[in-house]
């Protein structure tokens, strides 16, 4: 069966196998190399696993159990996150940190250990997360928490699918009064406004982010948004809008250098007048607004495309983004949703795991071939110099070498990982 990242870069054959959740040791039962695959909403070969076998976890989406005084909620790993948010909104718990999408599974968001807009204050998913019930190929059936079985705990948020099965979470929600929130938007030039803006917001603000024209050099405009949650008369509900699809995939990009011009420039404008007013929004709606479209990725066309994440520590940041644009402005290549967003001092507790303190910039690219990759390379020197690294749940071309390099606790994951699961992110990170 043939299946695709987000990224669309290539179909991937393999064989499918579901999860019966009565005799979940069987699936180790065969000679090839496993992998467990949620939504497939990882952009790059993280959750591909070529001529070897795929997991699928969906059948385990049940919730087993809720404590209303604590917020501790106990759940399988194959279910979404927006299910878990559609349910507990209404009684007045959400999940603390949630990506740009949540349609995910709880498995992916340990495995990938993400992170949102509210880095700064909350973390990662992965500090919110309890207890994992994990199955090894050695027909172990394991709870690990920070005290329990805590090295193959650590490694496993963060570890991209290769500690074992991720069968159940226990995840601690937090308490929110309204799924509304009140946003601000403020236009700025170059890093050093934009980091003005962030310091000015970060102790106050729960949720802060920019979108920047990375197109316009090292002294990009951008649009700076800050929200928090807010106390309404509006019921405690979730959106339930129902997302719109592009009905057929295009042959070419839609997403070229005359329609990022043109998307920019509305963008900026439309955006910018929105500068010193205050604005009620819904958090799906501030917090997944590509959720609205369920396939926007086929706007790429049928060669796919790539995000290109990193995070540079704060002290050689802001020379590194700029020399990172002036490269993107060269080569006149680029994304029209551009994030630029500081990650807080919270120390991330998987081997793996991305955020670092510093700047996270992430963009995306059409897949141009040779033109592209080579850009890439330029980049990958900019990041590496500056100390930064590149997030895995993004990455489809990273090399074992940089690897090595950007993640030195690399080594000590190799001890922990599951001989049983593999992916081609590990084939091409790992030799295996």
């Amino acid at each position: 069966m043939k299946l695709w990242s987000w990224g669309r870069l290539y179909p991937s054959d393999c064989q499918v196998k579901l999860v019966d959740r009565y005799a979940l040791k069987r699936i180790f039962k065969n000679n090839k190399k496993l992998l467990v695959q949620g939504s497939a909403r990882s952009y790059g070969d993280v959750c591909l696993n070529t001529n070897q076998v795929i997991v699928k976890t969906s059948i385990l989406n049940f919730f087993r159990s809720f404590d209303p005084a604590s917020g501790i909620l106990t759940c399988e790993a194959g279910i979404l996150l927006k299910d878990i948010q559609d349910v507990f909104i209404s009684k007045g718990w959400m999940l603390p940190v949630t990506p740009g999408t949540q349609l995910i599974t709880v498995g992916g968001a340990i495995a990938n250990d993400v992170h949102g807009k509210n880095h700064h204050i909350r973390g990662n998913f992965g500090h919110h997360v309890l207890e994992i019930e994990l199955l090894r190929s050695s027909g172990e059936l394991l709870i690990c928490t920070r005290q329990t079985n805590k090295e193959i705990f650590y490694a496993t948020i963060g570890g991209i699918g290769l500690t074992g099965i991720i069968v159940s979470a226990k995840i601690r929600l937090m308490p929110v009064v309204s799924p509304y929130l009140n946003v601000e938007y403020k236009s700025f030039k170059g890093v050093t406004e934009f980091l003005n803006l962030n310091k000015e917001s970060a102790d106050d603000w729960e949720y802060t982010v920019s979108w920047i024209d990375c197109l316009s050099g090292k002294n990009f405009r951008g649009v700076f948004i800050r929200a928090n949650h807010l106390e309404t008369s509006k019921p405690c509900i979730a959106n339930k809008s129902d997302p719109k699809k592009i009905p057929f995939l295009p042959p070419i990009s839609l997403i070229n250098k005359a329609s990022l011009k043109l998307f920019n420039q509305f963008y900026y404008f439309v955006n910018a007048k929105k500068q010193g007013g205050s604005y009620l929004q819904h958090f799906y709606d501030f917090q997944y607004p590509l959720d609205n479209i369920e396939n926007w990725n086929v706007l790429y066309g049928r060669k796919g495309f790539y995000q290109y994440q990193c995070v540079i520590p704060l002290g050689a940041a802001a020379c590194a983004i700029e020399e990172i644009l002036e490269l993107l402005q060269v080569a006149q290549q680029g994304s029209f949703l551009v994030v630029l967003k500081v990650f807080g001092n919270v120390r991330s507790e998987g081997l793996l795991s991305f955020p670092i303190e510093g700047i996270t910039l992430a963009l995306d690219f059409p897949n141009l071939g040779t033109k592209t990759l080579e850009l890439f390379d330029l980049l990958d020197k900019v990041v590496l110099k500056a100390g930064g690294r590149l997030y895995l749940a993004k990455d489809a071309r990273m090399s074992k070498e940089l690897f090595e390099k950007m993640y030195p606790e690399a080594t000590e994951f190799k001890k922990l990982r599951d001989p049983a699961l593999s992916s081609d992110m590990a084939l091409r990170l790992f030799g295996e």
